[in-house]
């Protein structure tokens, strides 16, 4: 009787295994998805807003004096970080809907304090760092994805680079550098390259088909948004390496 009831609980677990991995890709794939909105949206917004801050001839308008040299200028610098706080500290008091409204509200806002970028750099530039980060990025996402290797050792060590990273780039706000500015950057590439395979085998391990629906929706913005930081730096480091500045 025992032999017959083998192949039932084989085939029971491969049922499992089968439901599991679909569910993990969808759960991924919502990931992405999330991520890949919030930066289409922070471009778009990004370069609405450097347009709207020029006039024909290259003068700022009222809009630019706001965003670029009025005191508004650090709000928009720093309202990105207050609203990752209250992701990363309160989603679990958050409803979805609230989440993702925060979400969006940030890669909106992220893309009014990048949108300075566009009278830095010419765009040619800027869109050839974009498919050299996008490229980047695919590449280590898919490792983190697939690896059998455990990247928490790693992720801490990268973690300490971070905060070395933004303690070396305050400093630089005052000595105005350059070559502590390539260096920044050099060591950045590195940092948000591994940190884009040790988050995405993160948000993969987190799945748990047992979670609630809820809790899989908001575990899939907080893995977008992690991403998306990653992309977002990923990106400002190679553009400060490789983007033509304009004349």
């Amino acid at each position: 009787m025992a032999e017959f009831d083998r192949p039932t609980i084989a085939a029971a677990r491969a049922g499992t295994a089968a439901a599991i991995d679909q569910g993990l890709r969808s759960y991924m794939l919502k990931v992405y998805n999330y991520m890949t909105v919030g930066l289409v949206l922070t471009g778009l917004v990004a370069y609405g807003s450097f347009a709207m801050a020029f006039d024909p001839t290259g003068n700022l308008t009222a809009f630019g004096q706001a965003i670029y040299v009025s005191p508004l200028k650090w709000v928009i610098m720093l309202a990105p970080l207050a609203f990752v706080l209250v992701l990363s500290f309160g989603i679990a008091k958050l409803s979805t809907g609230t989440a993702q409204l925060l979400f969006w509200a940030f890669a909106a806002v992220m893309g009014l304090s990048l949108s300075s970028i566009f009278a830095v750099y010419t765009g040619g530039s800027i869109a050839k760092v974009f498919f050299i980060t996008a490229g980047t990025f695919g590449a280590m996402s898919l490792y983190g994805y697939t690896t059998k290797r455990d990247l928490t050792q790693i992720g801490s060590f990268l973690i300490m680079g971070l905060i070395g990273i933004v303690i070396a780039s305050v400093v630089n706000i005052f000595l105005q550098s350059d070559g502590l500015g390539f260096a920044i950057s050099l060591i950045g590439v590195v940092v948000f390259v591994g940190l884009t395979a040790w988050d995405t085998q993160k948000i993969k391990e987190s799945y748990n088909e047992a979670h609630g629906a809820e809790l899989l929706a908001k575990g899939a913005i907080m893995g977008a948004l992690s991403l998306y930081l990653d992309f977002i730096n990923l990106f400002m480091m190679l553009l400060r390496l490789f983007g033509t500045q304009r004349n």
